[in-house]
């Protein structure tokens, strides 16, 4: 490559960069921590006409082969508090943050509304486009605004929440501007008076167990999620894995109706609209015989049959077998399309 920025780095691996371990490599490699080197960055690959992929934490990625262009890791750092009123802090964060720092930093502040969010990997960048959720509650719920760059021109962007187009584990960044933007910081509202979310199934019954019928606070909270989130989830670091790796599907009342006629007694998660409902992509693949089961090098963890773990140093084309042959199978036996909550390279 020619004229290559001293802070680029040529035929990187990604197998640190990717929390399922995988081996791949990148023809090229920048760790961004400054939005000068983001902005020489992006002019390099587009003066060679490489493609760019920007990444945080990447445990929300699967390279099923080595990436061609450019990988822009976002280490942009800081956090400003752009405003005060009343009970009301409007904080802005930059993307290469981590999010569970965030998340603790901010109780320990007491600014609340991200507790229900605790320990979910990655960067604080990659939030917005994958509307992270946990337990209740979707980053839409707390998000005020997006500082982005477009790649093409190096221009400055502010999106507002409407213009995110948010959906469930969904974006405008998924979609209509998808591979145009890198994301450099997120504005969020958070607040000084607690408003507990505990309804979620799991999350209520971990705090019965730890505190019953004591009070509850924020932080209690986000120690339960925590709690809920080790049980059942591999740490990467030990297991390698991408958490979670399909949605939960949403299916039409009357779809559901059909499917329990079939089946029988099947759990639904609660969407808000009386006329669809969102079923448990683990239940699917468990009653599909996938929990537990071990495919050459890779796998689906004992305990949670939603995620796929790579123990013994498969490849990624072996884990999106894997993923593949899986969906396949709920769709033959339910009649649903799983699509999976990562990006695929």
């Amino acid at each position: 490559m020619n004229s290559l920025p001293p802070f680029i780095q040529e035929f990187a691996s990604l197998k640190p960069f990717n929390t399922f371990a995988v081996a791949a490599t990148a023809r090229a490699l920048l760790r961004a921590d400054s939005i000068a080197q983001v902005l020489e960055g992006l002019s390099w690959a587009r003066n060679l006409n490489l493609p760019v992929l920007v990444l945080g934490g990447g445990s929300n990625v699967l390279f099923t082969r080595d990436f061609p262009g450019l990988v822009l890791l976002v280490r942009l750092a800081g956090q400003t508090v752009l405003h005060r009123e009343n009970d009301e802090i409007l904080l802005d964060v930059s993307a290469g943050e981590n999010w569970h720092q965030l998340v603790t930093t901010s109780l320990s502040r007491g600014w609340y509304g991200l507790e229900n969010l605790s320990l979910i990997p990655g960067t604080v960048g990659a939030a917005p486009i994958q509307n992270i959720g946990a337990y209740g509650v979707e980053l839409d719920s707390v998000l005020a605004g997006v500082t982005a760059l477009e790649r093409d021109t190096g221009r400055q962007m502010q999106l507002s929440p409407a213009q995110c187009a948010f959906g469930y584990r969904d974006s405008v960044f998924k979609h209509r501007l998808k591979d145009q933007l890198v994301i450099t910081a997120v504005q969020l509202r958070l607040s000084r008076q607690a408003r507990l979310r505990i309804d979620y199934g799991s999350l209520r019954e971990e705090l019965e167990k730890r505190h019953g019928d004591g009070e509850l606070n924020p932080a209690r909270v986000a120690d339960a999620v925590c709690a809920v989130r080790r049980s059942r989830l591999p740490d990467p670091a030990v297991l390698p894995n991408a958490g979670s790796f399909f949605k939960n599907p949403l299916l039409s009342r009357e779809d559901f109706d059909i499917l329990s006629e079939r089946f029988g007694n099947i759990p639904v998660f609660p969407t808000g609209n009386p006329l669809q409902v969102k079923i448990p992509a683990a239940w699917l693949l468990e009653n599909c015989g996938w929990k537990g089961r071990r495919v050459g090098k890779v796998g689906v963890h004992e305990q949670h049959p939603l995620v796929i773990v790579n123990p013994d140093g498969g490849s990624g084309a072996e884990l999106w077998a894997l993923a593949q042959a899986m969906a396949a199978s709920v769709l033959e036996k339910f009649a649903i399309q799983l699509d999976p909550e990562l990006t695929i390279v």
